[in-house]
C-alpha cells in the first residue's frame, strides 16, 4: 500500500519510541489494539518490505486443521502513517456475506460493502483508519469473524 503518509522507511525495526513520535495523539488507539492481542489470541509481527522501503505489521494466529496440522493464519495488516494507523483484514470474495452478517457497526458494514475485490483468488479489504480507539470493537469482531472462515 502506497501513500505519501506512509511511514516507517527506515530499514531499522521499529520502536515505540519512533511509534510514538510518528502517530501524535493516536498512539493510544496503537497501544489499546496491542494490548488486546493476546486476549484475542494474536501474535502481530513486524515485516520489512526491502521492494517498498516499508514496514508493515502481520497480525496472524495459530489453528488446527481437522487432520490435526498446525497451520497459522494471517488475519490482518497494520501500516503506520504520519498521525494515523490502517488495520486492514482481508476477507475472500465469497466470504463477503459471512462478514456482513457481522455484529458491526453500520459503518463498518458499508466498508466492507464498499470494498474493492483483488487478486487472482478474489480477496477484498476492509480498512479502518485509526486516529481513536473507537472502531477496534468492529476490528475484533471481525478478525474473529475470519478466523472461524476456511482458508
Amino acid at each position: 500500500m502506497y501513500h505519501e503518509n506512509l511511514r516507517l522507511r527506515e530499514p531499522e525495526m521499529p520502536t515505540d519510541e519512533a511509534l510514538v513520535k510518528v502517530l501524535g495523539g493516536s498512539y493510544a488507539a496503537y497501544e489499546a489494539f496491542q494490548d488486546a492481542l493476546p486476549k484475542i489470541e494474536i501474535e502481530q509481527e513486524w515485516q520489512w518490505f526491502p521492494s517498498h522501503k516499508v514496514w508493515a505489521a502481520r497480525g496472524w494466529h495459530f489453528y488446527a486443521t481437522a487432520r490435526g496440522t498446525r497451520k497459522e493464519k494471517t488475519l490482518y495488516w497494520l501500516y503506520v502513517y504520519e498521525g494515523y494507523f490502517t488495520v486492514s483484514v482481508w476477507f475472500k470474495k465469497k466470504n463477503r456475506a459471512e462478514a456482513l452478517k457481522a455484529d458491526v457497526s453500520e459503518k463498518t458494514k458499508q466498508l466492507i460493502t464498499e470494498a474493492k475485490t483483488f487478486g487472482k483468488v478474489p480477496t477484498f479489504p476492509v480498512v479502518f483508519e485509526m486516529t481513536a480507539a473507537e472502531p477496534l470493537t468492529d476490528i475484533y469482531t471481525l478478525i474473529d469473524c475470519k478466523k472461524r472462515l476456511e482458508g
